[in-house]
């Protein structure tokens, strides 16, 4: 098993525009700390569908937390630095995220178990 927390941070990038233009992307981030058993996913879940993201939320064997969100430029900025924080009670060490062209590809955002 891959510990997604130790080693080098992911590098944040975007790649070529599939023509959905620049206000839409896709993240993908792994959160490292204490993260799991304080509430993160359900804070997290709220937290992207207040602003009106779509994407998902789980857990991982290693105690990270992977999150993948789409929408506007504007919303997964602010879900990026909200992921940086957390929620109360949890201790976010690191977050490793990279950014992708947007696809369109989920319909809500949910939690994984």
């Amino acid at each position: 098993m891959r510990d997604r927390c130790k080693g080098e941070a992911m590098k944040n990038r975007r790649t070529a525009s599939d023509g959905t233009g620049p206000d839409k992307l896709q993240l993908t981030a792994t959160v490292c700390g204490r993260v799991q058993g304080v509430g993160f996913r359900y804070s997290t879940a709220n937290q992207a569908r207040r602003l009106g993201l779509r994407g998902w939320v789980r857990n991982e064997a290693d105690g990270s937390v992977t999150v993948v969100c789409e929408g506007s430029r504007t919303a997964v900025d602010a879900f990026h630095a909200w992921l940086k924080r957390g929620p109360s009670g949890a201790r976010v060490d690191r977050v490793d995220a990279r950014e992708s062209d947007y696809r369109g590809q989920f319909g809500s955002f949910s939690i994984e178990f």
